[in-house]
């Protein structure tokens, strides 16, 4: 039996799928170097880490992320993320760093550099 591998995401960062082929808005296809000026890209959002390390107001520790006592004690604590494995992102182009795992291609994005989110939701949930 092979072992299988799973890639997993750190800290506050998010593990995106881009969108295959860039168009314009009226649909014509664009070329590698007018995709490289714009600013911002998209994909779906396909793994998250745990989020931004904290640690407990009363500790005065300034290595959140390490065990107390460095035997176990209680687990990390973090602040969770905002975007969730299946969201739609649109972030800096500038601020991800592409990758590849078992020969597909994702991009690795820090949260900061999120500017919108784009999910689902469903019609017993909707607010507005």
């Amino acid at each position: 039996m092979e072992n299988r591998k799973k890639l997993i995401v750190v800290g506050d960062r998010v593990l995106i799928e881009p969108e295959e082929g860039e168009r314009s808005r009226v649909g014509l296809s664009l070329p590698p170097r007018a995709v490289d000026a714009q600013a911002e890209q998209t994909g779906t959002i396909v793994a998250t880490g745990p989020g931004t390390p904290i640690s407990a107001p009363t500790e005065i520790d300034d290595e959140p992320w390490k065990l107390p006592g460095g035997s176990g004690g209680s687990e990390p604590r973090y602040l969770p993320m905002q975007a969730r494995v299946g969201d739609y992102a649109i972030f800096f182009r500038r601020a991800a760093v592409e990758i590849t795992f078992e020969d597909r291609k994702y991009l690795v994005v820090p949260q900061a550099a999120l500017l919108s989110l784009v999910r689902e939701i469903p019609p017993e949930d909707e607010d507005w």
